[in-house]
C-alpha cells in the first residue's frame, strides 16, 4: 500500500514537472515572438541599470508524497497523497543588469504562500475525510538573469530559494457514513502541523517579459513584467516526518521602475544651435494701451498712513488732474523700467476720486485688512475714505468701510511655509469694491469687479519680435544648464546665461548696447551631466531694432490673483467682444504672460505659459466664430524673469501687476 501510494506522488510530481515545463516553453515562444525595440541610438537616456519595484502572483502548489500524522494530538485513520492549490507570491525586488549587458541580478523577497487541499480519501468506517493546510513562508529568492535576445525584453532567470515558516495550520474533517445520514457529524479540528521545518533550501527556473511603459525620452523609466517561474519538489519538503513534497508553478507580473543617464552619445550630435536675428522690423512708435487698474492700496508693515510712493493731491490739484494726463502727477520714488504704468497705478486714489466726484450716485465700501485684525483693518480703510472725503469732497455717506483680518482673496494660503512675508506684504491691503457699473471693467459687476481700466499713449519700446532668439534644440535633455560667450569684431567678449530652457530671447540693444549693427562669434557651451563642457558656434549679424513713425499698436493686459491661472474665465467676455474685435485684417497678436517672483522659478515659467495659453485660445475661439483665420499667434511664457518682467518686484502692488498677461496686436502689412 506504502509502496503504492509513492508511486502515485510520483506520479504526480512528474505530472505537475511536466506542466511546468510546457507552461516555460510556451511562454518562451510567446516571449520571444514579440520583439522589443532595440535601445534606440538618438534617446536621451539609457536604459537603467537599477530596477526597484514590486512583484506579485498566484502560486499553483500540488503536494505529492504522504502525510499521516498531523500533530501528536492528531492522527486521522487514513493516509493523504496528493492534493494541490492556490496561494499568493507578493514581493518587493531589487534588479541590476548593465544595459549593454545579456546578464543581471535579481532579488526577491516577500510573503510566499504553499496552502492546498488533499485529496478526499475514504476512511474504514466508508466516511469521507478532507485535509488542507495553509503552509506560508517568507521566501528569500536571488536569481542570476540572462537575456538571450538582445533585441526582446526576454529573458530566463535561475536560482536558490530560502524560505522561512510563518504559518503550518490545517483544517481536517470526517464525514459521516452516507448509509447513516442520522449519524452525529464529527467536529472539524484545526491546529498546526508538526515537525515542520523552519527553513528550506530549494531552487527556481523561471523566464519573463520586459514591456516598457514609457518612453526612453524619460529619465525615469517603467517597465511591466509578466513572468512565470517552476519551484520543483527537491528541496521542498516541509515537514521531518512523512515524505510529502509540494511543486509550485508561480505566474504573475512584476512592476519596475529605474532611473536612466544622459547619453552621451546623443549629447554631441543632437543638440542643434541656431541663432535668429531679426532684421529691423517695422512696428510701433507709439502704443495705445489699456491697462487695468488694480482695486487695491497696499499698506507699509507697521504704519496705517498712505505710503509716500502713491501720488497724493491737494485741494488745489483736483480741479487740473486728468486720468490721460497722469504724467504730469509723477509719484516721488518712482525709477525704473515700470514707470509708465506704475504712474498709472499709483494715482489709483485720484482715478477713483475723480470718478466718484463725475458719478455722484455711485458707492463704494472699502475693504481694510491687517494682521493685526479687523480693528486695524478698519483704519487703514478710515485712511483711504479720509483722503477721498478731504480732498476730493466725496460725501462720506457714500463710502462704508469694512475691517478683516485677511483679504477675501488672500494670496497667503492655509499650510503654506514659504516666502510668507512677502505674501503677507500682498494682504495688507484696502481693496475697493463697488457695484456702480461707471467705476468697473465693462462685462464686470458685483464687489469684486475690477475697476475700470486707463487708456494711456506711450513711446513703443523693442517689441518681442525684434528679440534676437538663441535655440539649443534638445538641450533639456542633454545638458543640466548652457550658457553663451559672444564675442564681437574688436575681441570683446559678453556671457550670457545658464539656461535650462531650449530657446532664450534677448533684446537687440542688451547686446549691442548703443551700437546700430554688430557681427559676433556666439559660441554656445553646454554643461552635461558628467560636468564636461560641450561647445557649438554660430556667427550673427545683429542690427539694433528702430522703431517706425507712422504706426500705432494696441496693448491690453489681464490680472491674476496668486498662483492662478483659472481666473481667467473673469475676462473672457472683455477679451471676446473688447479685445477681438480690435484686432486688424492679418494682424499678429502677440501674448506673453508674468508672474512675480514669488514661488519656484520652473513652476512660475509653466504658470505664465498656462496664463498666456488660456487668453490665446479664449481669442482664437472668438475669431474662429467671426470666421476670422487671417490672424497670426506668438506665444510666450517668461514667468518670473526679471530682465523681462513689465515691473519690478520691490513693492506689492509691483508684485500683483507682474501677475498678468500682456497682449499686443501689431497692426497688419
Amino acid at each position: 500500500m506504502t509502496i503504492k501510494n509513492n508511486n502515485t506522488g510520483s506520479r504526480q510530481a512528474w505530472s505537475a514537472s511536466k506542466l511546468a515545463l510546457k507552461t516555460i516553453v510556451l511562454s518562451t515562444i510567446i516571449f520571444t515572438g514579440i520583439q522589443a525595440p532595440a535601445q534606440a541610438q538618438d534617446a536621451p537616456f539609457t536604459k537603467p541599470s537599477w530596477w526597484f519595484g514590486a512583484a506579485a502572483g498566484a502560486n499553483f502548489n500540488f503536494y505529492n508524497g504522504s502525510t499521516h500524522k498531523l500533530n501528536s494530538q492528531l492522527t486521522p485513520p487514513v493516509t493523504f497523497h496528493e492534493g494541490n492549490g492556490v496561494g499568493l507570491f507578493a514581493a518587493p525586488l531589487i534588479e541590476y543588469r548593465r544595459p549593454e549587458s545579456r546578464w543581471g541580478l535579481m532579488l526577491q523577497t516577500g510573503y510566499d504562500s504553499r496552502r492546498g487541499e488533499f485529496d478526499q480519501q475514504i476512511t474504514p468506517c466508508d466516511c469521507p475525510a478532507d485535509l488542507s493546510t495553509k503552509l506560508s513562508y517568507i521566501t528569500v529568492e536571488p536569481s542570476l538573469r540572462f537575456s538571450p535576445f538582445k533585441a526582446s525584453g526576454f529573458y530566463l532567470m535561475g536560482g536558490p530559494r530560502l524560505a522561512f515558516n510563518v504559518k503550518k495550520e490545517f483544517r481536517y474533517e470526517q464525514g459521516t457514513n452516507p448509509a447513516y445520514p442520522d449519524q452525529e457529524k464529527n467536529p472539524v479540528v484545526k491546529g498546526d502541523l508538526s515537525d515542520v521545518k523552519e527553513r528550506l533550501l530549494s531552487m527556481q527556473v523561471g523566464a519573463g517579459y520586459d514591456i516598457p511603459l514609457n518612453s526612453q525620452n524619460n529619465r525615469t523609466q517603467l517597465v511591466l513584467t509578466p513572468f512565470v517561474t517552476y519551484q520543483p519538489y527537491f528541496g521542498q519538503s516541509p515537514r521531518s516526518i512523512e515524505t510529502m513534497t509540494v511543486n509550485t508553478l508561480r505566474v504573475g507580473a512584476a512592476l519596475k521602475l529605474g532611473r536612466g543617464k544622459p547619453n552621451a552619445t546623443i549629447a554631441t550630435n543632437d543638440v542643434t544651435f541656431s541663432v535668429n536675428s531679426p532684421t529691423n522690423i517695422t512696428a510701433d512708435r507709439r502704443v495705445r494701451e489699456t491697462f487695468p487698474l488694480r482695486n487695491y492700496v497696499f499698506f507699509n508693515q507697521g504704519s496705517t498712513a498712505i505710503p509716500d510712493r502713491y501720488v497724493l493731491l491737494n485741494k488745489d490739484q483736483v480741479k487740473d488732474f486728468k486720468e490721460d494726463q497722469l504724467e504730469v502727477f509723477t509719484p516721488k520714488t518712482l525709477a525704473g523700467r515700470s514707470d509708465r504704468e506704475m504712474t498709472v497705478y499709483y494715482n489709483v486714489l485720484n482715478i477713483l476720486g475723480d470718478r466718484l466726484g463725475k458719478n455722484p450716485s455711485a458707492t463704494i465700501t472699502l475693504v481694510g485688512s491687517s494682521e493685526n485684525g479687523p480693528q486695524e483693518g478698519k483704519v487703514l480703510a478710515e485712511t483711504v475714505k479720509s483722503y477721498l472725503v478731504n480732498t476730493f469732497g466725496i460725501n462720506a455717506s457714500r463710502i462704508a468701510i469694512e475691517g478683516r483680518n485677511k483679504p477675501k482673496l488672500p494670496s497667503e494660503q492655509p499650510g503654506g511655509t514659504k516666502e510668507l512675508e512677502l505674501l503677507r506684504e500682498g494682504d495688507r491691503r484696502v481693496s475697493i469694491e463697488s457695484n456702480a457699473p461707471a467705476l468697473l471693467m465693462e462685462f464686470q459687476s458685483g464687489p469684486e469687479a475690477a475697476l475700470k481700466p486707463v487708456v494711456i499713449s506711450a513711446i513703443q519700446e523693442a517689441p518681442l519680435d525684434s528679440y534676437v532668439t538663441f535655440t539649443a534644440a534638445g538641450s533639456d535633455k542633454a545638458y543640466t544648464s548652457w550658457s553663451m560667450n559672444m564675442t564681437d569684431e574688436k575681441g570683446i567678449v559678453q556671457n550670457f546665461g545658464p539656461f535650462t530652457q531650449e530657446t532664450v530671447s534677448i533684446p537687440g540693444k542688451s547686446i549691442l548696447g548703443t551700437r546700430p549693427k554688430g557681427t559676433y562669434l556666439v559660441t554656445m557651451l553646454g554643461t552635461k551631466e558628467d560636468g564636461n563642457i560641450e561647445k557649438k558656434e554660430a556667427t550673427v549679424n545683429m542690427v539694433l531694432w528702430t522703431p517706425a513713425k507712422d504706426e500705432e499698436g494696441q496693448r491690453y493686459s489681464v490680472l491674476y490673483e496668486f498662483n492662478d491661472s483659472k481666473a481667467i474665465t473673469t475676462y473672457e467676455k472683455y477679451l471676446t467682444e473688447i479685445v477681438t474685435p480690435k484686432i486688424p485684417k492679418n494682424g499678429k497678436v502677440i501674448i506673453h504672460g508674468y508672474t512675480d517672483i514669488i514661488g519656484d522659478d520652473t513652476n512660475n515659467k509653466n504658470l505664465s505659459l498656462a496664463r498666456a495659453n488660456d487668453v490665446k485660445r479664449i481669442i482664437e475661439n472668438s475669431l474662429a466664430k467671426a470666421g476670422r483665420k487671417d490672424v497670426t499667434f506668438e506665444v510666450h511664457g517668461f514667468g518670473e524673469d526679471q530682465k523681462l518682467a513689465p515691473f519690478n518686484n520691490k513693492y506689492p502692488e509691483e508684485r500683483f501687476y507682474n501677475r498678468t498677461v500682456i497682449i499686443d496686436i501689431i497692426p497688419g502689412k
